[in-house]
This record gives structure tokens, sequence and C-alpha cells, in this order.
């Protein structure tokens, strides 16, 4: 886990941010909101290509490690490199979750959970909003 005290390469104000963003995209990306399940651009594409943040355009999952979960948002079992995102623990909402950011700009991606039996490489559900990222297709 890390804290969220981080520098970030790319650091603009929310005024700054706001002129960049849709106000759905600034709800989610700078003030860690979460869109409805099963509404999302990416939840069920299986374009291949490269996942990039949609703020900062730092490239972030790659098409080979998402998965159908079924959760209503899209699914990846690992990030493109462990030094592309970033973990705060997260006790929101009651529980204890861990917030997956974006290394570079900071914005909020989703969530990571651990042990619910996927079958995939890692016992990992990177749990991600699709408005916090754009597809490349490769």
């Amino acid at each position: 886990m890390t804290d969220d005290t981080k520098q970030y390469a790319v650091t603009k104000s929310d005024a700054e941010w706001k002129a960049q963003l849709s106000p759905a995209e600034f709800h989610v990306l700078r003030k860690a909101g979460t869109e409805r399940p099963f509404v999302g651009e990416y939840t069920d594409t299986k374009t291949v290509g490269v996942y990039k943040c949609r703020a900062c355009d730092a490239e972030l999952f790659r098409s080979e490690s998402k998965f159908d979960s079924h959760c209503g948002w899209p699914s990846f079992f690992a990030p493109l490199a462990e030094d592309r995102v970033q973990y705060i623990e997260d006790s929101t909402l009651g529980m204890k979750r861990v917030e997956v950011r974006c290394a570079n700009c900071g914005s909020h991606l989703g969530h990571v959970f651990e042990g619910e039996g996927y079958d995939t490489p890692t016992d990992l559900r990177y749990c991600i909003n699709s408005i916090s990222l754009t597809l490349t297709p490769a």
C-alpha cells in the first residue's frame, strides 16, 4: 500500500481538470466517483489494444489482461506494469478496499480485489471504471 501524498508527474488544479474533462469524467477521475455498473463503453469490449488513463494518456492496461468478471465494470488481472498504478487503502463505505490510481496523474481508476477465485494468472481483479480509460486499438 502507498499513501495519497505522492507527487505526480502531471499535476493540474481542479479548474484545469474541469476544463479538460467532462463533468462525469471529473467526478470519477478527480473525485473518486464510480460510474454505474454495466453502462461503461469498455465493460464488454474485446478490442485488442492498450487502455490509457483518460486524464493524462498514460498506458495502464493491455487488452490481454482483460477478462469477463460479469461485475459491471471492465476487469483486468494485472496492470501493464506495477509502476503504472498507485494503491491506496480505502475505508469508505464501511469496508476495507484498495483504490487504484494512475501513478502519472493521481486520477482514480477503480479498485483492486483479491481472492475472488477467477480463473486468471493472478488472484487479482482490477475493477476499473470505463470512463477512467481510453482504449487505443492495436
